[in-house]
């Protein structure tokens, strides 16, 4: 007997819209919920100012009985009895995450990047080639025939990307575009140097190592045989929106103390690729990069031989 169908289940239902953000080209990101500003500080936690630091007066407050041993409750010139089980649990609960340096601490990366914005509309010429060993970007048009004006720095705005496929499609976009001719990214410099602030401010350390590798290959694809490093003399003037992060991580090295780390060959400890990254920006920066960066990294040291 063949089943009956019910009338009602034929309508036709508006399809329900996920905001899942899990980075499928299929899901839509809804950037009209998005308030928070990436890199922002706002929602850090705060810590209560202690006004006896500015001052000669004392908080003090009156003497309760309670604050006096009670007959039982000395140790009486013996050993150290043990603590109550409250005292201890209060010692063992977990202390709360408020960093005592917060210039460390990570700030908001909300998935608003121009890059995702133009991508799931589909203005980007780009898509994943899921190869046998390793995926690849695949280009729709060729890429000298963009417009580096306005691509790059869309590119560059998704580098501090954390979801796939935006921050694989973003990093790998960005060095194909750079391999093709530092001609045409020679003037688009001072549109990138937002998109790099944005990326550095929020303190993330996936992100800061991505952005201080692409700025190595930055500054180093236009190695004329003429010696003018351009680009990186270009860099120059906009030290002061780089460099400050910079100088909050440069000695955050990996102690392993007589251990051997193993993940060298991934180039993640932060404080050896920002002296790298730095060392790069003397090189290819000209006579007035050294001053520059000394001036907002004072630790940092030449490596030219004069």
């Amino acid at each position: 007997m063949p089943a009956t169908i019910d009338k009602n289940d034929l309508r036709v239902r508006q399809r329900q819209v996920h905001f899942a953000e899990t980075g499928s080209c299929f899901d839509s990101t809804n950037f009209e919920a998005i308030t928070v500003r990436a890199g922002g500080h706002e929602s850090l936690p705060r810590r209560r100012v202690n006004a006896e630091a500015f001052g000669n007066s004392r908080r003090t407050r009156r003497e309760l009985p309670s604050d006096f041993l009670k007959k039982g409750t000395g140790t009486g010139g013996t050993d150290a009895r043990p603590a109550p089980a409250e005292e201890v649990k209060k010692r063992q609960a977990p202390k709360s995450k408020l960093m005592d340096f917060q210039a460390f601490a990570e700030r908001p990366n909300p998935p608003n990047t121009e890059f995702r914005r133009f991508y799931e509309r589909g203005d980007l010429p780009v898509q994943v080639d899921h190869g046998g060993v390793s995926n690849r970007v695949a280009w729709k048009v060729d890429v000298q025939k963009l417009d580096f004006h306005h691509y790059l720095p869309i590119f560059f705005d998704g580098l501090r990307e954390v979801e796939q496929p935006y921050a694989f499609l973003a990093e790998q976009g960005v060095y194909d575009m750079m391999s093709s001719g530092w001609q045409k990214v020679l003037p688009v410099v001072p549109q990138l140097i937002i998109p790099i602030k944005t990326a550095l401010n929020t303190r993330s350390k996936p992100v800061i190592v991505k952005v201080l590798k692409v700025l190595q290959a930055l500054v180093a694809c236009d190695c004329v045989p003429e010696g003018q490093h351009l680009i990186g003399q270009a860099l120059v003037p906009y030290y002061r929106q780089i460099l400050p992060v910079l100088n909050i991580f440069v000695r955050s090295n990996d102690n392993l103390g007589d251990g051997i780390d193993y993940g060298q060959q991934r180039r993640e400890n932060l404080g050896e690729l920002i002296a790298e990254t730095l060392e790069h920006f003397e090189v290819h920066g000209g006579e007035d990069a050294f001053i520059n960066i000394k001036y907002l990294v004072p630790v940092y040291q030449s490596v030219v031989v004069a």
